[in-house]
């Protein structure tokens, strides 16, 4: 069979069509992950659109929880587009995904708000987070097997780096136009309506995208096997009964895709909650300076890529993962200090403790049942750190300081909430936004980029390296259904999960202990299962 990127017959592909390859295949993956992150960069406002509870933290999590969703249904899309692109071909598989994001993307735009049509609401944005999630499952693999049979084998690493440096733009894009529209409108009118422009510019940006992917040719690797009549019979079924392939698909799955999703999704969008949500920083600095980190991380995914073709893909996917455990925790106490040191300092020297029985949280109810439990549900509520401690009576002490609970409200949630805000604040907690000096801004962009140049050195080779794993008759399947799944599962629930594990135990950086065990994790299976060595072509590492 002809090699990874030639054709018979045909002329090597010229520096210029590599780059229109790179250039079109990027540009589609940045608007693809745009629709797809646009919903969590809005979490705030549709968090109150479409799941009303009148319980704040509950809100969020439903969201979250939505935004799992979309995520959850990508390991589907990868079998489903896999199929496809492996019986049908890479360009016309990922023309049908793009449209399908975008189609999806504007809808949710469109889509009443809860409070005009109820529960509808959040049942159609469920619906299109579910095609959402399917057309990313088909679009990532489809990207990236396309560039990397475009390209040579030593520069592979280099080339596909473009395409994960694109899924950290889709982010950035998403943050820019968030605030582009932000700022060209009035805070109602934003709040009102505004928020649906960056869901409806999904249209212009599908008509570019669709108009650079069409002048695209196929794969030269699918057209080698399809002239030599070597496609798959049925690709998903193969992906499982080929030799060897099992143990390849678990090691993309458990040492590549879950590991290295988990890290990226808690540097980008738990990083961006975080700094919103437990730190309390105002909205729009944060936004700006996560998008700046995001952006100034880009060039690394690509750099990352570009030493993987020299020293080989397991090598900066492994050095990541020890990393990662070594630094997160400090990265992520780092940037907490500098967003806002008063609240930092207040958690620590005005501690609160709230100590009693029957003291069972239940995060999805609205409304807790018992007294203690709605202690607790008002304090994450307004993100404020607690421990508990068992006693026969409900107490609580800021600071070592009893509150007089005689005069709180258990009965009336709003009262509760004023009275609590005032009892912190006269404790020295200030639970309204903040807004960072330049220089404690500055020193959150440097965790933040800290965090972006660890995501950026696991994930710029991935491309190639998964690409190098498989056969390339069953390519697109055997690489995209462990990746989504990692992703999908692994990745994709990260910011749910770690907002529940805050808010069930008060503590507001405990939520890292998921991205941190799913890394130890990855770090174990990549380190037995992946390949040292220079990197190579699947039929080449084989008979090796």
């Amino acid at each position: 069979m002809a090699d990874a990127h030639t054709h018979p017959g045909e002329p090597e592909p010229t520096a210029s069509d590599i780059r229109l390859v790179i250039a079109a295949s990027s540009a589609g993956t940045i608007f693809e992950w745009y629709d797809f992150f646009i919903y969590g960069a809005l979490g705030a406002i549709l968090s109150r659109t479409f799941f009303p509870t009148g319980n704040a933290t509950l809100e969020m999590l439903l969201f979250w929880l939505v935004f799992a969703v979309g995520f959850g249904f990508r390991p589907l899309g990868a079998i489903l587009f896999g199929y496809l692109g492996d019986k049908l071909g890479r360009k016309y598989t990922f023309l049908v995904t793009v449209t399908l994001m975008g189609v999806a993307t504007a809808g949710v735009g469109m889509v009443p708000s809860a409070e005009s049509i109820g529960w509808w609401a959040p049942g159609i944005v469920i619906f299109l987070r579910i095609l959402q999630g399917l057309a990313l499952g088909g679009e990532y693999g489809g990207a990236a097997i396309y560039v990397a049979e475009h390209s040579p084998p030593d520069r592979r690493g280099f080339f596909t780096g473009f395409i994960q440096s694109s899924v950290v733009g889709g982010f950035v894009l998403s943050l820019v136009v968030v605030l582009a529209c932000k700022g060209a409108m009035s805070t109602e009118t934003w709040n009102e309506w505004g928020w649906r422009v960056p869901f409806l510019l999904s249209v212009l940006l599908l008509a570019v995208s669709l108009w650079m992917r069409v002048k695209l040719n196929e794969s030269p690797v699918f057209k080698a096997m399809k002239e030599e009549g070597e496609l798959a019979g049925n690709p998903f079924v193969e992906s499982f009964t080929y030799p060897g392939n099992k143990k390849r698909l678990f090691i993309a799955l458990f040492g590549v895709g879950a590991g290295l999703t988990a890290i990226w999704y808690c540097s980008m969008f738990y990083g961006l909650s975080f700094l919103k949500g437990q730190m309390r920083m105002e909205d729009t600095i944060a936004e700006i300076i996560v998008g700046i980190a995001a952006l100034s991380g880009m060039a690394f995914y690509v750099l990352a890529g570009k030493l993987s073709d020299r020293v080989g893909r397991k090598k900066p996917i492994v050095l990541g993962y020890v990393a990662i455990l070594a630094l997160l925790f400090p990265l992520f106490w780092w940037i907490g200090a500098s967003a806002n040191p008063a609240l930092v300092a207040a958690n620590r020297d005005k501690a609160v403790v709230v100590a009693g029985s029957d003291c069972d949280y239940i995060w999805y109810a609205a409304e807790q049942e018992t007294p203690c439990a709605k202690m607790l549900a008002d304090l994450s509520g307004v993100g404020v750190a607690y421990s508990r401690a068992e006693a026969s009576e409900l107490s609580v002490t800021v600071g070592g300081e009893p509150l007089s609970l005689e005069q709180y409200a258990f009965d009336d949630k709003a009262e509760r909430s004023k009275q609590l805000a005032a009892w912190l604040g006269e404790a020295g907690y200030n639970l309204g936004k903040v807004t960072p000096t330049f220089t404690q801004g500055f020193m959150v962009y440097l965790g933040m980029f800290g965090l972006m140049l660890l995501s950026a050195v696991t994930y710029g080779p991935v491309a190639a390296l998964l690409t190098e794993m498989f056969p390339a008759r069953i390519r697109y399947s055997s690489m995209s259904i462990p990746y989504h799944i990692g992703t999908g599962y692994f990745g994709g629930f990260l910011p749910f999960v770690s907002a529940l594990i805050v808010a069930l135990t008060g503590d507001p950086y405990s939520g890292l202990w998921y991205t941190w065990v799913v890394t130890a994790v990855a770090l174990l299976v990549a380190w037995w299962g992946l390949k040292s060595g220079p990197p190579r072509d699947f039929e080449e590492a084989e008979a090796a």
